[in-house]
């Protein structure tokens, strides 16, 4: 029997090839213990038949949850976009935005490569940067997903506010949600966890359907006057302040952050020589829809758009699209819910048997870990329970963090430093050089646009508010 080696980051050399090779991607079976198939895994170890095989996850259902990690919350921003900035500026800025987040996420399946070891953003911020990028990267990355899996419980929240015509206290509903991500998020395994997304993108998907025909058929839009004429408001371009351009890309930023959930799939893919190929094809997938919501709805809805989108449709069909669209909400909850715990998981119980076998310590700390991230969640979710300035704020603050900035160090670590000056490839490094300049800068002007707005915005919620946040009332 093989000695158990799980993931410890600390105990791997600090160099960009310390255990590459063609093979060090895969699992790999040795010796049988016991009777049982053994399969070895540079992050988890040994795994048997008896224990969790977190290396069952396919190209297919890699393509579905990172689709699904992206198309949920922030799409539901994107038409509110169109009309803070124009028709054109706001196509342009999903494009470009698009294709530098697409750049970032390929930086990974390169990183992953030469450093089979590193399970999540944080492991490849030791690896850069020692402990101390560990650390702050680890942060980044915590802070990224329990927010966003906050903001999952606020979208949940409005939908049953929504569904129900306020029904009930909005705190109440937010406790609903959070208990519902406890117990979705606690499947162990991205590879079981598969099945969810697609529950949640066909949920996602129909919503933005049947929202793109109501928008396209009805009278008015739900925000427009009742009756008499109403003015759509049409613009190309906005000269918008400062403060609500910047919101706008914090909100295009979020609405392609699904990047830091891509380690924690890529490692538990069955094949990492897939990855770049489902990521590819997410992305192109998620850009189209994205325009042509975008546009559709802020065509047909122009000034009278809302954030989230569904209430752009009239009030029977704002109903409908949220209740529709309640499983792809809970289940944007339940994949970063599922990846912020096992973050913790996985870092706790590194170097021993108890990651990757079912002992009483593994359950113990995994649930611990679910439920932890998940009450966390729900504090922010409470406290900040109007979804638009939530999204920005995540988009602002945190998502350059773990989105933009981390992967150009990543690609200055194996591709510059440990290369030969003939070998160096210049354009790429000033490429890398700017789009970290470009990080920074969404980091503090969108950060100060966010806290601007939600400063002034006279309509917020006060926090563990009974307030209906769907507007249905």
């Amino acid at each position: 029997m093989s000695t158990h080696n799980s993931y410890d980051p600390e105990k791997q050399e600090n160099t960009p090839y310390s255990n590459s090779g063609k093979d060090n991607n895969y699992a790999v079976e040795v010796a049988p213990a016991n009777g049982q198939a053994v399969t070895h895994d540079a992050v988890f170890g040994d795994m048997s038949e008896g224990g969790p095989n977190y290396r069952s996850l396919g190209m297919v259902g890699a393509f579905v949850l990172m689709t699904k990690a992206n198309v949920g919350l922030g799409v539901l921003s994107i038409p509110f976009v169109f009309m803070v900035v124009g028709m054109v500026p706001g196509i342009i800025l999903l494009i470009v935005m698009n294709l530098i987040i697409l750049y970032c996420a390929l930086v990974i399946g390169d990183f992953k490569a030469n450093h089979p070891e590193m399970y999540a953003i944080a492991d490849a911020g030791f690896i850069i940067g020692g402990k101390i990028g560990r650390e702050y990267f680890g942060i980044a990355f915590l802070l990224f997903m329990i927010f966003v899996a906050g903001a999952g419980m606020v979208g949940v929240s409005v939908a049953l506010n929504a569904v129900s015509t306020h029904g009930a206290c909005t705190a109440i509903f937010i406790f609903v949600a959070a208990l519902a991500g406890i117990l979705c998020a606690s499947i162990r395994t991205l590879g079981k966890v598969a099945w969810l997304g697609w529950v949640g993108l066909v949920s996602i998907l129909l919503a933005i359907l049947i929202l793109t025909i109501a928008v396209g058929i009805q009278d008015r839009p739900f925000a427009a006057p009742k009756t008499g004429p109403w003015d759509k408001d049409i613009h190309i371009i906005v000269s918008a302040t400062f403060s609500h351009a910047m919101a706008a890309v914090n909100d295009v930023v979020f609405a392609f952050a699904a990047t830091p959930a891509y380690f924690g799939i890529i490692s538990e893919m069955r094949d990492h020589r897939q990855y770049k190929k489902a990521m590819v094809s997410s992305m192109l997938f998620v850009l189209v829809l994205y325009l042509v919501l975008g546009s559709v709805v802020y065509y047909f809805c122009g000034q009278y758009v809302s954030s989230p989108a569904l209430g752009s449709a009239g009030k029977l069909m704002k109903q409908v699209c949220y209740g529709v669209a309640i499983p792809a909400l809970l289940v944007t909850l339940t994949i970063y819910g599922h990846l912020a715990a096992k973050y913790f998981f996985v870092r706790i119980l590194a170097g021993t048997e108890d990651l990757s076998k079912p002992t009483r310590r593994h359950w113990t700390v995994w649930l611990c870990s679910v439920a932890g991230t998940i009450s966390v969640a729900y504090l922010i979710a409470s406290a900040i329970p109007i979804f638009g300035n939530l999204i920005s704020l995540i988009g602002a603050l945190i998502g350059p963090s773990v989105c933009i900035i981390p992967y150009t160090l990543m690609w200055w670590h194996d591709n510059w430093r440990f290369k030969e000056a003939s070998q160096r490839n210049v354009f790429a490094a000033a490429f890398n050089a700017v789009l970290l300049l470009l990080g920074i800068f969404v980091t503090i002007g969108g950060t100060y646009a966010a806290v601007d707005i939600i400063a002034h915005d006279k309509s917020r919620n006060k926090p563990f508010s009974c307030a209906d946040n769907s507007h249905s009332v």
